[in-house]
């Protein structure tokens, strides 16, 4: 598989944890074929653990799968993606939110390569990073491209 649609495989398995619906492995295949994506139970399997996704109940009490809120400690052997929880934007701000006391490791990283991000800089909490890009006119490339170097 291509490093681009891995990362794409990966995103929309992320956005569909994060909307908190999905209460199978089956509804997470048909979701991400829905989305132009070439899976199987098996492999949606390892990519909820790669993410390491978790069983909790919704607000409706229906157990369904998600992201954790608090995600385990990253281990010395782990990738730096295993810190990146989420990656949004809007029309002028990008917002990374990472694992608990990761925020600033993760911006000083993004900072490191602001001129090819065409990002002017960040600003980092604990476990969220607000990301100034260069222009809001080309939002979209910046924030793919803060992805791209984060995943």
């Amino acid at each position: 598989m291509a490093k681009e649609s891995h990362l794409a495989l990966t995103d929309d398995l992320r956005k569909l944890l994060l909307d908190g619906e999905v209460t199978t492995q089956e509804d997470i295949c048909t979701a991400l074929e829905t989305l132009g994506h070439a899976v199987n139970q098996s492999k949606v399997s390892r990519l909820l653990r790669k993410v390491g996704a978790v069983k909790s109940k919704n607000e409706r009490g229906e157990i369904v799968y998600r992201l954790p809120h608090e995600p385990a400690p990253p281990t010395t052997s782990s990738k730096l993606s295993s810190l990146i929880i989420d990656i949004i934007a809007n029309e002028t701000t990008i917002i990374v939110t990472t694992s608990p006391g990761s925020a600033q490791l993760i911006a000083r990283i993004l900072d490191y390569h602001k001129k090819k991000l065409h990002i002017l800089g960040t600003l980092a909490g604990d476990d969220a990073i607000f990301v100034a890009p260069e222009s809001i006119k080309n939002i979209d490339a910046v924030t793919e491209s803060v992805r791209n170097l984060l995943f």
